[in-house]
């Protein structure tokens, strides 16, 4: 493993070597700018020890060359860094009853190892992704079911500092769909029951913000799923350090590639509640 002066963990705290159970970090794949083999190079080279998978995110490798996708999960897998195929499966059970059944074979030629699942935007009956994740684990790959917590934006925390006694009006509340998370978690855990490999938490709302953390809703995920089991989607560095803050090092983070720096270092420091972070002061979360 290569060595790294910021890296201040007593060997007890780290993350085992790769392949890991747990303290997984995946990156989503270039898909917002050109989406450059030499830039993935790079990234392996250079920190390829500490990326555990590459995510194609936004269907991008439908739009992408079959050569080229298999010299990028050929590449990825000599840095022992598994591939996994993003939320498109949906765009494809459209197209016939069999299509799923076409999918999955495409994957395993291709090279894929981990087949992600939408539970969102597939908007299939419950017994129907249960069937899904089957025929992923009986076609040799991993399946991941993606579940995406939503609940009323008024039952956020407000942050900034208020004086003792001062009157807080309430929030108004909204339309927006609010879902049962235990209803989410019977879900999650009825697909880890059929072969489930882990569950992928979107929780963009409740992590996009640290500091209106819904703290209540990931602690009963992690409860009830398991860390090793559960990945939550960290749309910034503040999310990152919350997370790795509060559940230590072995929290398993999906992250943009330009992020994971950073999240290493983070995984790296014992970032205790008086400890300054790496990130710097504007970073910090009090």
């Amino acid at each position: 493993m290569a060595a790294y002066p910021w890296k201040t963990f007593d060997e007890n705290e780290d993350r085992p070597s790769k392949p890991r159970r747990f303290g997984l970090t995946e990156m989503r794949s270039p898909h917002y700018s050109l989406f450059s083999h030499n830039v993935l190079q790079d990234i392996f080279e250079s920190m390829g020890e500490y990326v555990d998978g590459l995510k194609f995110s936004g269907g991008s490798h439908s739009l992408i060359p079959k050569p080229f996708i298999k010299q990028v999960i050929d590449m990825a897998h000599q840095h022992d860094v598994y591939v996994s195929t993003g939320d498109w499966a949906e765009h494809l059970i459209r197209k016939a009853p069999s299509g799923f059944n076409d999918y999955v074979e495409e994957c395993k030629k291709l090279g894929f190892d981990t087949i992600e699942l939408n539970a969102g935007s597939l908007g299939v009956p419950e017994e129907t992704l249960l069937r899904f994740v089957r025929l992923v684990k009986s076609g040799g790959m991993k399946a991941k079911p993606h579940f995406e917590v939503k609940f009323n934006k008024s039952d956020m925390p407000k942050g900034g500092d208020r004086a003792y006694g001062a009157y807080i009006p309430p929030a108004p509340r909204s339309s927006e769909l609010v879902e049962d998370v235990d209803l989410l978690i019977r879900r999650a855990e009825r697909c880890l029951e059929a072969g489930a490999d882990m569950i992928l938490i979107d929780a963009d709302d409740v992590c996009k913000q640290a500091d209106h953390m819904r703290a209540d809703i990931i602690a009963k995920i992690i409860g009830r799923l398991g860390i090793e089991k559960t990945m939550f989607e960290a749309s910034n560095q503040k999310a990152s350090e919350w997370f790795i803050k509060q559940y230590g090092p072995k929290v398993n983070l999906f992250i943009d590639h330009s992020h994971l720096v950073d999240v290493e270092c983070l995984r790296g420091r014992n970032l205790g509640r008086n400890n300054a972070s790496v990130l710097g002061s504007s970073y910090y979360l009090l």
